[in-house]
């Protein structure tokens, strides 16, 4: 499943509770930006920077594993606040992503992040 049907099924979602559906404009207003962004996420039309996939995944209060889709990489049960601290404080660095020099943008960038996501838990199991 996208990342942007993710969204749309989460902000349905939050609305239930509510007897109504939430507007992207009010999840657009909670995280601080224009509606027009938050709408070509759902769209699929661009994807959120890792930073704001954080401040989604805590607005609806999910883990940002499931945003990104790493379902098989979720948060191991044995990992501490230390490690969960580190590993959110390496994705929201925001640093491009290289390779031989040549930044690695879009989906590639997010096929590493996946990579990378799943390399952190196995070695920290492992140490």
């Amino acid at each position: 499943m996208s990342i942007g049907k993710k969204l749309k099924d989460l902000r349905k979602k939050k609305g239930i509770s509510e007897n109504r559906e939430i507007s992207q404009y009010e999840v657009a207003d909670k995280l601080g930006i224009q509606r027009g962004r938050y709408n070509s996420w759902e769209n699929d039309i661009a994807k959120p920077r890792t930073g704001m996939i954080n401040k989604l995944a805590d607005f609806f209060e999910v883990n940002p594993n499931y945003l990104l889709g790493y379902e098989d990489h979720t948060i191991p049960e044995w990992a501490t606040e230390k490690d969960k601290r580190d590993f959110k404080k390496m994705l929201e660095s925001g640093e491009q992503v290289l390779f031989d020099g040549v930044p690695i943008e879009g989906e590639a960038r997010q096929r590493v992040i996946d990579v990378l996501t799943g390399m952190f838990w196995e070695t920290k199991k492992n140490k």
